[in-house]
């Protein structure tokens, strides 16, 4: 008798954690449903592209030369193309970052845009980063003369003034996405990393 009411206090215990991890489970399907239907990736190529991108990170971040000195490098993965940016301290970290992923199961291309540089910026030049990318994004929300063009198609990085745009999109939402980004105040350079398709007929994805 005892042991059945040892077991049922201990499911009372236990049933908020449990409680906790079916939200965060549905939470993160539900994270990944609403992405994707915005998105012109299929399901299964965001979450190849999520796990790759996890996978990378844990290889740079295992590798004690790149924490510390300012050493960082951001990676973002996008239908198999692997961005690589920051900022390093030698030409030998920047190919080390690039030899540490290029075997990883689904890459398709890397594109190492890791500045190399004697004086990395710091914590607090990385927040400005941040704010750049959100002012960035936030612009694109004004593109309004093409019909059926989603801003959250387009990933925007910003790394020390240097703004990477990704994403599956036309032409002419390139150029409509990259002029936005340079007249953005404090963005010194913009860098497309985008993958060309012409939305179906009517404007639709």
């Amino acid at each position: 008798m005892r042991i059945h009411k040892f077991k049922f206090a201990l499911l009372l215990m236990l049933m908020p954690l449990l409680h906790g991890c079916l939200i965060a489970a549905v939470g993160a399907g539900a994270a990944v449903g609403v992405g994707v239907a915005h998105d012109r990736r299929d399901t299964r190529t965001v979450i190849d592209d999520r796990r790759l991108a996890f996978s990378a990170e844990d290889a740079i971040n295992r590798d004690r030369d790149f924490i510390g000195n300012d050493n960082y490098v951001k990676i973002v993965v996008y239908n198999g193309t692997l961005l690589l940016c920051g900022q390093v301290r030698s030409a030998e970290l920047k190919q080390r970052a690039h030899a540490k992923v290029e075997n990883f199961e689904g890459v398709k291309r890397i594109v190492n845009e890791i500045e190399v540089t004697d004086e990395p910026q710091g914590f607090w030049r990385r927040r400005q980063d941040n704010a750049m990318t959100a002012r960035v994004k936030t612009a694109l929300l004004d593109i309004t003369s093409m019909p059926g063009f989603d801003p959250t198609r387009v990933n925007v990085t910003a790394v020390h003034g240097v703004v990477f745009l990704m994403g599956l999109v036309s032409h002419e939402e390139a150029d409509a996405v990259v002029d936005t980004a340079r007249n953005i105040g404090g963005v010194d350079k913009v860098v497309k990393v985008f993958e060309y398709a012409e939305p179906a007929a009517g404007g639709g994805a």
